[in-house]
């Protein structure tokens, strides 16, 4: 970290405080003082929100602003802080830009991600919602399936088939859509645990405007890459923010049940297994701290599919031994109530291990299952063979479905 830019962060922190004590002002105009001073995503370019740094030094600002008592993230600005702002800055027009980016960091707007389709889950390119162009606007019909947290948002990043002549990683484009739009339907998928936290969400002839459009007609693939890559870090990482303590997270709950035992129910067996979380549990945060330092500024890359891979893995089966240590516990206080979510259940607060241990089966499917995240370690990272793809060149039409 150069010991100029760290100055220049800190400059810019105090200045922002001086000038706007967020416990004076309300959460909007903070966090737009924040951006408007360039410290919302530090590594964005000048103007957009950031200062052109290395991405290190966005830690100087959040315990800056902790610290002052300014406004925590909400839970409906995860899919545009961390999401839909990277893809907009690298890939939106000025204008989109000057329209999206400073809205999503102040909350103002709420986005959601509509990629997965009924008929093409992992296999992002070979989706078939569709969009033909109708002069300045793109007439978009289709059906997108697991889209978190729409029933709260009014912005979605949608990918669709604007060209079914070129090869079906070829003939996509990526928009942004208002979810308020007509012919936008979000309904509720009910999940394990009562909760509607996910939805599927039907476009009957929405009608986009180009000026929506992000990245170049026939580029979506190379643009939801984008989005893909910052989704498979945050979540590897716990669903964002800063590094956190050793110790927090699942295995915190796993420790705080453990220590509720009674010293009779403390088996060597128990012990061990406690042991071998912890440290899987710590591996996984030393990764994701190292990952973050060595991320220089721009997209991540596909080292990120370890963290998320990892993550499915040993969240799974830390909230398994949860309610092994349960016992007959395990199967009573908790109810399976339908309930709209507001949150991103990627985490549970204390007491949360018999919930959590049903969602945590989504760890390994959201964001892109584990088999794809192996094919990518793989094929990027190990340098292996590709698997087979007999679909690869062929215009998306003509392809079996």
């Amino acid at each position: 970290m150069s010991t100029t830019d760290e100055a220049r962060v800190t400059e810019a922190v105090e200045q922002l405080l001086a000038e706007h004590d967020p416990k004076q002002v309300d959460k909007v105009t903070f966090r737009g003082a924040v951006y408007d001073a360039g410290l919302a995503w530090i590594h964005f370019p000048e103007g957009w929100g950031g200062m052109g740094l290395a991405p290190t030094h966005q830690r100087i600002v959040e315990k800056a602003l902790r610290e002052a008592g300014g406004p925590s993230m909400d839970q409906t600005q995860f899919f545009g802080l961390a999401l839909a702002g990277p893809t907009v800055v690298s890939h939106g027009s000025e204008d989109l830009k000057s329209r999206t980016l400073r809205r999503m960091y102040t909350g103002e707007d709420a986005w959601c991600q509509l990629f997965s389709e009924p008929g093409a889950g992992s296999d992002l390119a070979g989706l078939s919602c569709k969009a033909v162009r109708d002069g300045d606007e793109w007439v978009v019909s289709g059906q997108k399936v697991w889209n978190t947290m729409a029933h709260l948002a009014n912005k979605g990043m949608l990918v669709a088939r604007t060209d079914p002549d070129q090869p079906k990683h070829k003939g996509l484009t990526y928009f942004m859509v208002d979810m308020t739009a007509p012919g936008v339907d979000v309904r509720p998928l009910r999940q394990i645990t009562g909760e509607a936290e996910f939805n599927e969400v039907y476009l009957d002839e929405v009608r986009i405007p180009d000026a929506d459009r992000i990245g170049d007609i026939g580029d979506g693939w190379r643009v939801s890459m984008t989005t893909l890559m910052n989704e498979r870090t945050s979540i590897g990482g716990g669903g964002g923010g800063g590094p956190r303590p050793a110790g927090s997270g699942p295995i915190a709950e796993a420790v705080r049940i453990w220590n509720d035992l009674p010293e009779w129910a403390r088996t060597d067996a128990h012990r061990d297994r406690l042991m071998q979380l912890w440290v899987q549990a710590e591996a996984l945060r030393l990764t994701n701290i190292r990952a973050g330092q060595a991320r220089k500024a721009g997209n991540p890359g596909p080292e990120s599919s370890i963290s998320k891979l990892m993550l499915a893995l040993v969240n799974k089966d830390i909230y398994a031994y949860c309610v092994d240590l349960l016992g007959a516990q395990g199967l009573i206080d908790y109810d399976f109530d339908m309930r709209r979510a507001d949150a991103i259940g990627l985490e549970g607060p204390p007491g949360s291990a018999r919930k959590m241990f049903l969602r945590s089966r989504a760890n390994s499917i959201e964001g892109g299952t584990s088999e794809i995240m192996k094919n990518i370690l793989g094929e990027r990272v190990l340098g292996l063979p590709g698997e087979p793809r007999v679909d690869k060149d062929l215009p998306w039409k003509e392809v079996p479905r």
